[in-house]
């Protein structure tokens, strides 16, 4: 077995129609993309069968989809964004094992969301708050809102006398089981996050993604024992996860977070029904649209009135700004690599999208990667920190003109 850690999946090979391996990016360049003393070219790794378990969306596994329209039969996936933070509280004050989940507040009814708290051991405690990326407004901000969640009297309680230890930020599939891509192709399989294999409802992935990939094992040794990698041979993984608890377990919330569409309230009656009905609610497929589409335009929303946006205050104790919980996250990068992320239309972000959106992606990145600066010209222009960026993959998913890549 050879294991390629510090490698990153740059492209998939590609032989006609079949996915043959994996092509890795080269390592030492600096950020002009010129090779340093350290240089490494990538390598390609060839494969009779290529298992993506890249994680939510996943770079390798977005390109396969589009190429041979895996989604054609599934709802748009449809994502969330998860920021955390783990604290170190007063050993007396926490409560090992126990869980608490919340929906609403500070959201509007609007918007779809919830907080976490788990009580770990050694009076660590992780809390976090979940958005959907479906929201409307363009100034909303996922970090910040965490952070007004904190102050919530309860929540204050179960934090004060503590430290900070850590941060970090992520992006869930929320979309479920009718959501769910061709998760098989052509030499490879997709398994876990990467395909869309999450309970929306409970937040729970890893046991997904753990089956899946054994699943998927047992799909490919009877393929490699076959000598035949073809989809045909391979649609087996599909037959097995339907005929596993997978299947049961994504079944019963399959409509789950399509019934926030059109709000919390209607949401909450939707998920009553659901509840009622082994996860059907009105109908067997609520259908939805991808979360980005449904981000208005500033003189949209805001009825054509742009207030200024109030901007938020910090503590330092309770509260942090993106900076100060960028720091704890432990995210490390060289400042001469080059940027990994990609406007694919620069021109696009100014004056366009100030004008339209004004450039949400300062407020939905919960690292202050994008930033809008003076151009030295009377203008703006897009300021990318890339060594901020946590790899949440917000941003590839929540822009309204699906330019960063």
């Amino acid at each position: 077995m050879d294991i390629f850690a510090g490698f990153a999946g740059a492209e998939l090979l590609i032989d006609g129609n079949t996915v043959t391996g994996v092509r890795t990016g080269d390592k030492g360049i600096d950020q002009s993309g010129n090779p340093r003393g350290n240089f490494e070219p990538g390598i390609d790794i060839h494969a009779k069968i290529t298992i993506l378990a890249e994680g939510s969306r996943g770079s390798l596994t977005k390109q396969l989809i589009k190429k041979f329209n895996l989604d054609k039969d599934s709802n748009p996936q449809v994502f969330a964004a998860g920021v955390k933070e783990i604290w170190d509280v007063p050993k007396e004050k926490n409560s090992r094992g126990r869980v608490i989940h919340t929906m609403g507040w500070p959201l509007r009814n609007e918007e779809f969301g919830g907080g976490f708290i788990y009580n770990m051991a050694d009076g660590r405690v992780s809390i976090g708050f979940v958005i959907g990326l479906d929201y409307l407004d363009p100034r909303l901000d996922p970090h910040e809102r965490f952070q007004q969640f904190k102050t919530h009297p309860y929540i204050r309680s179960i934090l004060e006398g503590g430290a900070l230890y850590s941060y970090g930020a992520k992006t869930i599939p929320e979309g479920g089981y009718w959501a769910l891509s061709q998760y098989y192709f052509n030499g490879g399989m997709i398994v876990g996050d990467a395909a869309g294999f999450l309970n929306a409802m409970r937040l729970k992935g890893i046991h997904l993604a753990f089956k899946t990939g054994m699943l998927a094992a047992q799909a490919a040794f009877e393929a490699l024992e076959a000598n035949d990698v073809s989809a045909k041979k391979l649609k087996r993984f599909e037959e097995l996860v339907e005929n596993s608890w997978v299947k049961k377990e994504l079944w019963k919330v399959r409509n789950f977070h399509q019934g926030f569409e059109h709000g919390f309230l209607a949401g909450m009656i939707h998920t009553g029904l659901q509840m009622a009905t082994g996860g059907r609610g009105l109908r067997n497929r609520y259908r939805n649209r991808p979360g980005h589409t449904r981000m208005r335009q500033l003189r949209e929303y805001y009825d054509g009135n742009l207030p200024p946006r109030a901007e938020p205050t910090f503590d330092g104790k309770l509260t942090f700004d993106k900076l100060t919980d960028v720091y704890n996250s432990g995210t490390a990068h060289d400042e001469d690599q080059p940027c990994h992320l990609h406007i694919l239309q620069p021109d696009i972000c100014h004056p366009r999208c100030t004008n339209e959106y004004g450039n949400p992606c300062q407020f939905f990145c919960p690292a202050a990667v994008y930033e809008m600066v003076e151009d030295g010209q009377g203008g703006q222009r897009l300021q990318i920190n890339f060594s901020n960026c946590v790899h949440c993959k917000t941003c590839d998913i929540m822009d309204p003109y699906e330019v960063i890549n």
